[in-house]
């Protein structure tokens, strides 16, 4: 097997090029090796600068995260921002997460901005990704950059940009930026020779503002006055959530809360863990570990960026049991409404917002409550390019996703692992104060409004094949899609690429108010919602299942969860992946 000729031809300009040794040495090593596979995988293209920035696995290659792609990227943003604000001195914030060589890449990104004349706020340590969003509105920043590579495997970093208003770019700026990156074409264009004067250390001023901001967002600090000794669990599984969830829950007032030590040192090799991914099971092990051991309330874990948390409550046996982010969402929503109803804050002004694949749980609540429910298209972008729109307009009381990621409040405008945190043990001793437990809570949301039942499918497919496959895979659901799905018809098709929604029985179509994304998604005659989506961070192709039905009381939990979950499983057999 030899390279093609592409790909020898930029392995050429790598080895020939103005990289330093160390990466051309890793290069020729690979060569040596014949390594043809990795190398095709290194160099078959440029890492792509998509709309939320980069994600990729660490290494020498022009389809990989290193100085000189993050350099390139840093570059091109810097391009953006001397052409989009032409008169005006531009700011950008910079932070990084725990990741093996984050440092490194926000050093370089530092670099490269301040190389441009560009002023740069870095954090002189990491913090958690939502703090960047802060740093960025509360600084007057025209742009930020985090790096992390969020709950990716230890291998990978990323690079994740920001505009103006917190939120990741948008159309029409997502396109500008990736323009001005791509139109990069030799590592000789970019300005890697660092102005000391144009970099500014940050830190603990801007810590304690975000928590006193956070602070001021409760809704319940009588409930938390009366349950400050409820038991919690934190673990920021070897991420910055240690650099400021410990200290938010303090500042809430909760007196009672254990570290899970082995998991609160920072480290990008995350020894304990197999994926640092609080959607993971195994990732919460030493957490619920020690739960069963003090007897916990509530477990609290967060990834890396400290973006995402994953919660553990106990069940009506006394058991600890991981809510998926559907439940942890709705949960969240559910009581926030209330809490705000019971406060007499709804004033009809209010809303909430979350993304088309999380649970339709979250409209019926906010119907119930008589609260504006938006949905937005996949990625936390959206929801903070909806808040931006209505800034001013009308008050966000709260949005989320079903992957873990939630917001409370107007403070940043990307989901927030350090509010959510707070949040969720507000909700857990508001619901004590009540004499009831989480728990509990779910299953009265159930009884009440609905059992909505979720699961997630992913399917990785690695490399240029993989990328092939999946786009293959979406081409056949979209000419040939499935007529029934868990035995219902499936009645309506919402192809969010081509911007139409199609009634599968009279063939009517119509138009969806949604920008254009990559997004299936089948309606079925009984309810039930599967929805398509090849990962934009991810080599994945995932099915959104959601099925729901009454339930009647919460003894009849178990045997509706039992029906609920033979119906998903026989959604996924029909679909054949």
């Amino acid at each position: 097997m030899q390279l093609e000729t592409g790909i020898q031809r930029t392995v050429n300009e790598w080895l020939n090029g103005n990289y330093d040794d160390a990466t051309k040495q890793e290069i020729k090593d690979l060569l040596d090796q014949q390594a043809y596979t990795e190398l095709t995988d290194s160099f078959y293209r440029n890492l792509e600068f998509g709309t939320g920035g980069l994600r990729g696995i660490m290494g020498a290659g022009s389809n990989r995260i290193n100085r000189y792609t993050i350099g390139t990227a840093t570059q091109g943003l810097s391009n953006y921002l001397l052409k989009k604000y032409p008169a005006e001195k531009i700011k950008v914030a910079i932070a990084h997460d725990s990741r093996n060589n984050s440092d490194v890449f926000a050093k370089v990104t530092a670099d490269v901005f301040s190389a441009n004349g560009i002023h740069v706020y870095f954090f002189s340590a990491l913090r958690p990704t939502p703090e960047l969003s802060f740093a960025i509105r509360e600084l007057g920043c025209k742009s930020g950059v985090m790096l992390t590579a969020s709950h990716n495997p230890k291998e990978y970093n990323g690079y994740k940009a920001y505009g103006a208003d917190g939120g990741q770019f948008t159309s029409p700026d997502d396109k500008m930026v990736m323009e001005k990156v791509a139109s990069i074409t030799s590592i000789d264009e970019v300005n890697f020779n660092r102005i000391d004067a144009n970099v500014e250390f940050i830190g603990e001023d801007i810590d304690q503002l975000y928590l006193d901001k956070i602070k001021a967002l409760s809704v319940s600090p009588e409930a938390i006055s009366r349950q400050k000794d409820l038991k919690i669990v934190f673990s920021p599984i070897h991420g910055t959530g240690i650099t400021l969830v410990p200290q938010a829950l303090k500042q809430f007032g909760f007196e009672n809360v254990s570290l899970v030590e082995e998991q609160s040192t920072p480290d990008g090799n995350f020894p304990t863990v197999i994926y640092p991914n609080p959607e993971e099971k195994e990732a919460l092990t030493l957490a619920l570990e020690k739960a069963k051991e003090i007897d916990a309330d509530l477990v609290l874990a967060t990834d890396p960026d400290a973006d995402r948390v994953g919660i553990a409550v106990k069940n009506s046996n006394g058991d600890f049991e991981l809510l998926n982010g559907n439940q942890t969402g709705s949960l969240l929503i559910n009581y926030l409404l209330s809490a705000w109803e019971e406060k007499g804050k709804l004033t009809g002004e209010e809303y909430i917002v979350k993304t088309i694949v999380t649970s339709n749980l979250i409209d019926t609540i906010a119907a119930a409550k008589k609260v504006t429910c938006y949905n937005t298209l996949t990625g936390f972008k959206w929801i903070g390019k909806m808040m931006t729109e209505l800034e001013g307009k009308k008050t966000f009381i709260g949005g989320g996703e079903e992957s873990y990621g939630y917001l409370i409040g107007e403070l940043v405008r990307d989901k927030d692992a350090v509010i959510s945190c707070a949040f969720i043990a507000e909700m857990t001793a508001f619901y004590k104060d009540k004499g009831s437990s989480l728990y509990d809570a779910l299953l009265d949301m159930y009884v009440k409004y609905g059992f909505y039942k979720e699961e997630l499918v992913s399917i990785t497919k690695k490399g240029k094949s993989g990328a092939e496959e999946i786009k293959a895979m979406m081409e056949k659901f979209r000419t040939n899609p499935p007529a029934k799905l868990g035995g219902s018809d499936v009645i309506t098709l919402k192809d969010y690429e081509l911007g139409i929604e199609t009634n599968i029985k009279s063939g009517s179509k119509s138009q969806l108010a949604l920008p254009k994304s990559d997004v299936l998604q089948f309606v079925t005659e009984d309810g039930s919602i599967i929805s398509a989506r090849p990962s934009g961070t991810e080599p994945k192709i995932k099915f959104y299942c959601s099925v729901n039905a009454p339930l009647a009381s919460g003894d009849a939990f178990a045997a509706v969860n039992t029906e609920l979950s033979s119906k998903i499983k026989n959604i996924i057999s029909d679909l054949e992946v």
